[in-house]
């Protein structure tokens, strides 16, 4: 699996703590919104210039593992 530390950053010092893109300060949860919007990940891409693919692609890997997982309901109860 991914190391999710390879992708996310998480520093009480930018956007206070937010999970934002490693070496950037984009928000991870700024992808999702836009894709949620229709916008495509090339347009996200062009629009924070500071996110390499390779980022967002292993940010999307990331979240497909564990919205596929096995143990689905011990995460969510975990994050609830």
């Amino acid at each position: 699996m991914t190391n999710i530390k390879d992708y996310i950053s998480i520093d009480q010092e930018i956007l206070s703590g937010q999970p934002v893109f490693k070496g950037t300060r984009v928000p991870i949860e700024t992808l999702f919104l836009h894709l949620e919007k229709g916008v495509s990940l090339d347009e996200f891409l062009e629009d924070f210039p500071t996110v390499s693919k390779e980022q967002a692609i292993g940010v999307l890997g990331i979240a497909e593992k564990i919205m596929t997982s096995k143990n689905i309901e011990k995460l969510y109860e975990t994050a609830a």
